[in-house]
């Protein structure tokens, strides 16, 4: 073979390599990654009803309680309210398919995520085998984040409980869909439309002081993993006569 053949062959072999490299890294978002988990070390079979996102009973039984806590996947809360397919390795012990859980709590351990008893039980493939992965307490897994799914849910609002109108105002957002991560907030006057951008306080609690009067409508700002953003607003208003505790249904729902 000619040495400029030999070349061109070369090339061709080298571009193809790269071409399939790049074609693996553009799918990477749907790749495991490896770690370690351990479950909650204590008798709670479900989520806890308090914690750093700030969901309080509704992150003890958000998925049947199929929840974790999350080390650097909280993301100074941004993290919250994330799924996560988490399988473990053992082939003896473990399930191929494993189990999704939902962030609902920031805590640090030997791996990224601390599962709730529940949700660690079920990575097993056989109610027997779960009892031999709870003895071992921490395990090697691999885990990809997926999107959320709540079947007939739409996004509801929840008014914090230490809020107090019209002077504070907080909330957390549940059941949102997608693999999107919830990056900004506002508040607009129906009327005029005057907005105000919320602080995220802690976790998946959004608040702001002296907030807008009268109906208000809820503008939220979608980020992918890719970093495309989007702005979606919801159908439904929160009333003017809002009140601590109570839970209101926006009307739409993302992918």
């Amino acid at each position: 073979m000619a040495l400029s053949s030999f070349s061109s062959v070369f090339v061709f072999a080298i571009t193809l390599l790269l071409m399939l490299r790049l074609s693996e890294s553009a799918t990477c978002n749907d790749c495991f990654t490896r770690s370690r988990a351990s479950h909650y070390p204590n008798s709670e079979e479900q989520g806890t009803d308090h914690g750093a996102c700030g969901y309080g009973t509704f992150g003890a039984t958000i998925n049947d309680g199929d929840v974790a806590t999350a080390s650097d996947l909280y993301r100074n809360g941004l993290g919250c309210g994330a799924c996560y397919q988490i399988r473990c390795i053992d082939s003896e012990l473990c399930s191929e398919k494993g189990t999704m859980v939902v962030i609902t709590d920031q805590g640090s351990g030997p791996g990224d995520f601390i599962m709730s008893r529940r949700a660690y039980a079920g990575l097993a493939q056989t109610p027997y085998a779960a009892v031999s992965l709870m003895a071992l307490g921490v395990i090697d897994i691999e885990y990809k984040r997926v999107a959320c799914s709540y079947p007939n849910k739409n996004i509801t609002i929840k008014i914090d409980e230490n809020s107090d109108a019209p002077h504070y105002l907080a909330f957390v957002i549940r059941f949102q869909q997608g693999k999107n991560d919830i990056t900004a907030v506002q508040l607009c006057e129906t009327k005029n439309f005057v907005c105000k951008l919320l602080d995220r306080s802690y976790g998946t609690v959004w608040t702001t002081t002296s907030p807008p009067r009268g109906p208000l409508s809820l503008r939220m700002l979608l980020t992918n993993e890719e970093g495309d953003e989007q702005w979606i607003v919801p159908i439904n208003d929160i009333p003017r006569d809002w009140k601590a505790g109570d839970i209101y249904d926006t009307g739409v729902q993302v992918n």
